[in-house]
């Protein structure tokens, strides 16, 4: 019986066009990747600076590792809370102008902390409708009554401000992972001195890539944020930026820290290494820059209608099997590229993603859409 079921939801996922089996990617170079011998032009990664193949960081990573090992072995709260871990975090704090860090292992692990524990029933929770499905399953978890607001609509956040019953606190992103834009930080900021709210900020795919020295862009903002190594800085990790009250408090009732493994002392000391890869950026930042407003026009000349204000461009195309059927189609000639579907998005709206790196060249992004335009005919 249990078997039947799962076979059932299987099939049912394919008939609604909904069935995931990305393929076995063998190996990749940041700007391509190799599948079954074919290389690919790769449109679908998040390393937006080219970090994750950069030779200098490999060099410092191999030797890290080499030096500390490969795995903590024990939580932050028993033997894992080595002293390069804090210099790392509060390298980061610093650097990002907060108070204090915790480094994770994952972003998901991450917004579950936050969410889950920070937050009680005396606040209550305003997000952004969009917000990762990690920032959703975190206030699922926690015990603060939550409210969705329209996607970056300010006014409707107001009217949620006027009506909220405990202490109000904002949770959004600076720059969204599918639709690619960010909210209205000015606007923001105004109904922040207005109403005198919390605001909690998913820095994720900014952080790096946007803002002076990569710092993002909801510094005036955010009174917490969370970034990731996995994206522009090009490692593996979170870290959450926030006043030292709230690390105290998270470290004393987090279950997403307390009962999981510290990263390793080796994952810190190569952290302090991206730090300064990510300060002497801004060639990388400049490129991704041109690149992402190249492709944009490129796709808007052709007659598509392309979202996105910075290095994700969301290509809208509606339909979950046209969507997949065409991103099937690019992966025949060459080029990796990838789909948000229901439930990554809402039904009918489906949409090409594209991730730009500043290793992509000029004639990728015209020999892309000059396919996705033939294609799509």
């Amino acid at each position: 019986m249990f078997d039947k079921r799962l076979r059932q939801k299987l099939a049912l996922q394919k008939e609604k066009g909904l069935y995931r089996n990305p393929p076995v990617v063998d190996d990749g170079d940041g700007r391509t990747v190799t599948v079954d011998g074919r290389t690919l032009v790769n449109f679908a990664s998040n390393d937006y600076l080219g970090l994750g193949r950069c030779e200098t960081l490999r060099k410092k990573a191999s030797d890290a590792f080499s030096r500390y090992g490969t795995s903590s072995s024990s939580s932050r709260l028993v033997s894992g809370n080595a002293s390069v871990i804090r210099e790392a975090e509060k390298a980061y704090a610093d650097y990002f102008g907060y108070e204090d860090a915790i480094f994770f292992p994952s972003g998901y692990q991450a917004n579950l902390a936050i969410l889950s524990t920070l937050f009680g029933p005396e606040e209550t929770l305003l997000f952004d409708k969009h917000v990762h499905a990690s920032t959703v399953k975190g206030m699922q978890l926690g015990t603060a009554p939550f409210k969705g607001f329209r996607h970056n609509s300010m006014g409707h956040l107001e009217k949620r401000l006027k009506s909220a019953s405990g202490h109000p606190v904002v949770v959004t992103e600076s720059l969204f992972s599918m639709d690619g834009d960010t909210p209205r930080l000015a606007e923001l900021a105004e109904l922040k001195k207005s109403h005198g709210f919390l605001t909690v900020v998913d820095e994720a795919h900014a952080y790096g890539a946007l803002g002076t020295g990569g710092r993002g862009i909801a510094r005036e903002v955010a009174d917490v944020a969370l970034g990731t190594f996995g994206k522009a800085m090009g490692l593996f990790g979170a870290f959450v930026l926030m006043p030292s009250l709230y690390r105290e408090y998270l470290f004393n009732f987090a279950s997403p820290l307390i009962y999981t493994t510290a990263l390793p002392e080796a994952h810190a000391v190569t952290a302090l290494a991206v730090l300064s890869e990510v300060e002497r950026g801004d060639g990388r930042r400049e490129r991704l820059s041109s690149l992402s407003r190249k492709l944009t026009r490129l796709l808007t000349d052709r007659g598509f209608t392309v979202c996105g204000e910075a290095h994700i461009l969301a290509v809208q195309i509606g339909s979950e099997e046209r969507a997949h059927d065409l991103v099937t189609k690019l992966f025949d000639q060459g080029y990796f590229a990838f789909t948000a579907r229901f439930p990554t998005v809402p039904m009918g709206q489906a949409i090409i993603r594209l991730s730009l790196t500043a290793n992509h060249t000029e004639k990728d992004l015209e020999d892309f859409s000059d396919a996705l335009f033939r294609l799509s005919r």
